[in-house]
């Protein structure tokens, strides 16, 4: 079985060890619409689609928009 040449510093298993508390700290709420959101992505609320507090696609338009034609 193979074994380390070096010592592993203690750091280096920590930061190992941290990753899985990064999932529940990346949840954000929207300060536009109140739901909560994957930080640094885009979210989709009430055929919207939201980033940064600001209407990104608004679906409702583009689906009347087609049926129009």
């Amino acid at each position: 079985m193979p074994n380390p040449k070096r010592r592993h510093s203690a750091q280096r298993g920590a930061k190992r060890r941290t990753h899985y508390k990064a999932v529940a700290a990346t949840i954000s709420t929207d300060a536009t619409t109140g739901e909560s959101h994957l930080r640094h992505r885009a979210h989709w609320s009430e055929g919207k689609m939201y980033y940064r507090g600001k209407v990104v696609i608004d679906n409702a338009t583009t689906e009347t928009a087609d049926t129009a034609e």
